[in-house]
């Protein structure tokens, strides 16, 4: 019997994985937001767990359906936003994936995921927990992205602010992670 996939159809744009080496294509709208979150290998590990654990997003008040409860490379998720039945879903694919690496150091752990069809956009994120050489602990989350059609293009303002929204979302959930609150 074929396995069912969470979500169907190949990866909608272009520059996969460009989150992770940097930079922002040509022709899509940047998000970066780099945020302190605390000090100490304690922290980075709980907040690099719930990243990689789809926690980060289900604290930002995403439905989270995946076809893995760890984050891995080629994972299909599923998040969704909104109430009932106005609920807008975003189906992605995993790219990429950091893990926390043994021993100290500056390192970062978290991932990237990019657009499938169905998505309102076509584009990538990524989610990094990142501790410096003096133990300090950033959440930087990394987006490009543009309408997927002319449908979300008309919404371009409110488009705009729900990113920031789900940006600052994202922050909150990673702050509660970095506290140990459960």
């Amino acid at each position: 019997m074929a396995e069912k996939r969470l979500a169907r159809g190949a990866l909608n744009y272009a520059e996969i994985g460009a989150t992770e080496r940097g930079g922002s294509p040509a022709g899509y709208r940047l998000v970066a937001s780099r945020t302190y979150l605390g000090e100490g290998a304690d922290v980075y590990r709980k907040v690099a767990q719930g990243i990689l654990t789809w926690e980060l997003q289900r604290r930002s008040g995403l439905r989270v359906r995946s076809e893995s409860g760890v984050v891995v490379p080629g994972a299909r998720v599923v998040s969704g936003f909104g109430v009932g039945p106005f609920r807008l879903n975003a189906p992605c694919e995993v790219v990429w994936v950091h893990r926390p690496a043994p021993g100290g150091g500056p390192q970062s752990a978290g991932f990237g995921y990019g657009s499938l069809p169905g998505h309102p956009v076509r584009g990538e994120e990524s989610f990094e927990a990142e501790i410096d050489a003096q133990g300090r602990v950033y959440l930087s989350i990394t987006a490009f992205s543009r309408p997927s059609n002319w449908f979300y293009a008309a919404g371009g303002a409110l488009a705009r602010r729900a990113q920031r929204l789900m940006t600052s979302r994202y922050i909150e959930g990673a702050r509660q992670l970095a506290a140990g609150e459960s």
